[in-house]
């Protein structure tokens, strides 16, 4: 049977990035499968002075066939009063809220009390984190006040399910994978991708992704660069986003260790027209992270078909399987430098890529929906 869902987070004209891309996808997804769906998204999601980026706002343009409103303002109960009375009146099947930070559960928490007053909606969470990854005092208390309002949870990671049910929350949760990003345009050859970012044709690149903050470990993949095996291997690494963290802190890395030459940067946001390029480069695709959760990362390196290297963190090796589509090591310098040249030196690019194409069919958006509705008991 076809529900009415109303899907609570980050879109348009928020800039893409994981969430943003993730909810817009599954609505997409969710219409596509015959349900009626619009999304509410924030007009003001972080004051200025808590976003460390250069801007919170797209460029490109919005995805038309969304029905988005743009009408939660995180900081101001007012706008949580209106949301949650209008969509306790529309009294939907479902509602989905996005949960991925403290900072958002008073403004989710208060919607998500008003929008039960109906007796009809549920509401069922995908939560990217309980805990965060940069913890505070208040996180535990914040967070325990959003997690009351929702009918039940799917996590992307097991540790997150496990981080949940240290909140004794009695209602139903399930784990499911996070699903490919298939939104970034079409794969390309190697070779094109190269051109269009005037890289050498025959070099070695892997691709650091995303935005850059502390737990991502970048500074431990710059020590791992500076293995003499890798420079003399030719070994390139492209940092392909924008700096949330001191930006000072990576370059003196890369100057003490003599790496200019071996380091690509591009200090930006990716817009969504040149995610494929940078993946569709690289030889594979590299994610030291010192603590992680799930990671949409490794959606896109799936959806282009490209090796990984992981560290065995948060949920991140229950997506790559190790030597089978890439490497699951520790955060050990010389286990990482050691991968890298093993991937190189022993020619496993090709049949890692075999591996993905099988391993792929895990992490498809028709069993998120699944999970969702199941959860949601509808």
């Amino acid at each position: 049977m076809k529900k009415s869902i109303v899907i609570i987070g980050s879109a348009y004209p928020l800039r893409g990035g994981g969430i943003s891309t993730f909810n817009e996808l599954l609505a997409t997804k969710l219409q596509e499968a015959g349900h009626k769906v619009k999304i509410i998204t924030f007009s003001l999601q972080y004051p200025s002075f808590l976003f460390p980026g250069k801007s919170q706002y797209a460029t490109e343009p919005r995805a038309e066939h969304l029905t988005i409103e743009v009408l939660l303002n995180s900081i101001n109960p007012i706008s949580w009063y209106n949301v949650g009375k209008q969509v306790q009146l529309e009294a939907p099947d479902l509602v989905i809220f996005r949960y991925w930070t403290p900072f958002i559960a008073p403004c989710l928490g208060t919607v998500g009390r008003l929008i039960h007053q109906n007796k009809k909606t549920k509401i069922v969470t995908i939560a990217d984190n309980i805990i965060p990854h940069e913890k505070n005092i208040v996180d535990k208390p914040l967070t325990s006040y959003f997690l009351k309002c929702s009918d039940g949870f799917v996590t992307m990671s097991r540790s997150v399910l496990e981080d949940l049910q240290k909140f004794n929350i009695r209602k139903a949760a399930v784990y499911n994978p996070h699903p490919m990003y298939e939104n970034f345009g079409d794969e390309m050859s190697k070779q094109d991708a190269r051109t269009k970012l005037k890289l050498d044709a025959s070099g070695k690149y892997l691709l650091f992704f995303g935005f850059i903050r502390k737990y991502k470990g970048l500074d431990i993949l710059l020590q791992a660069f500076a293995d003499k095996r890798i420079q003399d291997a030719g070994i390139k690494l492209i940092i392909a986003g924008e700096y949330y963290d001191k930006q000072d802190e990576y370059e003196a890395i890369i100057k003490e260790n003599a790496l200019q030459d071996a380091v690509i940067q591009v200090n930006d946001f990716i817009p969504d027209s040149e995610v494929s390029a940078y993946f569709c480069a690289a030889d594979m695709v590299v994610q030291t992270y010192k603590t992680a959760t799930q990671s949409g990362v490794t959606q896109i390196a799936y959806y282009y078909n490209k090796p990984m290297l992981v560290t065995n963190v948060g949920g991140l090796a229950e997506l790559v399987p190790d030597q089978k589509v890439g490497y699951v090591t520790t955060t050990s310098i010389t286990e990482i430098a050691d991968a890298i040249l093993d991937f190189y030196q022993n020619k496993r690019e090709a049949a890692f890529v075999d591996n993905i194409k099988l391993e792929r069919e895990r992490f498809t958006w028709d069993s998120m929906i699944e999970k969702l509705l199941k959860v949601a008991d509808l």
